[in-house]
């Protein structure tokens, strides 16, 4: 058996990659360590409990000593790691706590990987010679594009908000471990992320939440900023390719091919909600859509080319925005209708 460190396991990505990779690598026990901040929640990992192969602990990486005590207890043999702060809105109040989980988090983890699997630089204990260290990031890193182009893996850091900072920050420490002590690592910098699970804060679920309220849907600007949406599934299935097949010292981007704008998608979200929950007074919820002061810093566009890991790895997203939207919304309708509104404010 082997033993896997997954952090960050209770969060959105992490608690949809769970269930999955444990389904898929029977081979392997996954250990997950989740602070349970507001982004983590264990009702998101229901359907793990009590499996065999699946062990939880409470705990936050900044905790060195708790760290060392996982890789020696459980004779941990790969870590894939999710654990981060990552809503943008959080960073521009409260950035400390992107400094300390994303730089000094991954720190910890990788420099614990590294004397638990390591005798020295670029050599690996016999028991740990597979040993990998995959660190999830973001294209947050890379700044912003004007209206054309796309991020590439080659393309430089600009990272523009407390957020982006931070996990440019965590690349580069996971970098130079690959290239001061040879370790065996893989960075997988992904697109906006939807799908089941997300935190009720994200654009996507404040659409559903707040049209299901009948509230005001809140829009930054004039809603043209444009994302690339990738249905978190694919999104797993794309860290759990990286982390077996990459190659050492590799970044791969994992992107939808799904451009939109955030207008598109109230609209869109909108649309569905008309069909699968109309309101009583038979108007539509785009009336609900309301423009609100931009964000801070709010970058423009955001695309990636994920050629580097449909060619060399063979990925490709199984879902396209119209079909992951669609799944979306009927996770989110089995959670939220029935609630007062009060519950989904």
């Amino acid at each position: 058996m082997v033993h896997v460190l997954v952090t960050g396991g209770a969060g959105f990505i992490g608690s949809n990659f769970v269930p999955y990779f444990l389904e898929n690598n029977t081979n392997v026990h996954l250990v997950n360590i989740d602070a349970l901040t507001y982004a983590g929640n264990l009702d998101n990992l229901k359907e793990v409990d009590g499996h065999d192969r699946y062990t939880f602990i409470k705990g936050d990486i900044c905790d060195r000593p708790l760290i060392e005590k996982l890789f020696n207890q459980y004779d941990i043999q790969g870590v894939i790691h999710f654990a981060a702060e990552s809503h943008v809105d959080n960073s521009i109040t409260n950035p400390d706590a992107f400094m300390q989980t994303n730089i000094i988090g991954t720190f910890n983890l990788i420099d614990v990987a590294k004397k638990h699997w390591m005798v020295g630089p670029g050599i690996y204990k016999e028991a740990y010679k597979n040993s990998r260290f995959h660190h999830v990031s973001t294209d947050e890193v890379y700044g912003t594009l004007g209206e054309e182009g796309l991020f590439m893996e080659t393309t430089p850091y600009a990272p523009n908000s407390p957020y982006s900072a931070s996990k440019a920050s965590s690349d580069f420490i996971v970098r130079s471990y690959h290239h001061t002590f040879g370790m065996n690592v893989v960075t997988t910098n992904c697109s906006n992320n939807y799908g089941p699970k997300q935190h009720d804060e994200k654009l996507i679920p404040t659409i559903i939440r707040k049209a299901l309220s009948e509230e005001p849907i809140p829009i930054y600007g004039d809603g043209s900023n444009i994302r690339d949406w990738l249905y978190v599934l694919d999104h797993c299935k794309g860290i759990a390719l990286a982390y077996a097949k990459g190659k050492s010292g590799e970044t791969y981007n994992i992107g939808g091919h799904n451009e939109r704008n955030n207008l598109y998608i109230a609209k869109k979200v909108c649309d569905i909600l008309d069909k699968k929950h109309p309101l009583p007074n038979g108007k539509s919820y785009q009336k609900l859509i309301t423009y609100v002061k931009d964000r801070a810093g709010h970058d423009f566009r955001y695309a990636i080319d994920a050629s580097k890991i449909e060619g060399e790895l063979g990925w490709k997203a199984d879902e396209n925005f119209e079909t992951g939207i669609e799944k979306t919304i009927d996770w989110y309708l089995k959670r939220y209708v029935g609630k007062k509104n009060s519950s989904l404010a």
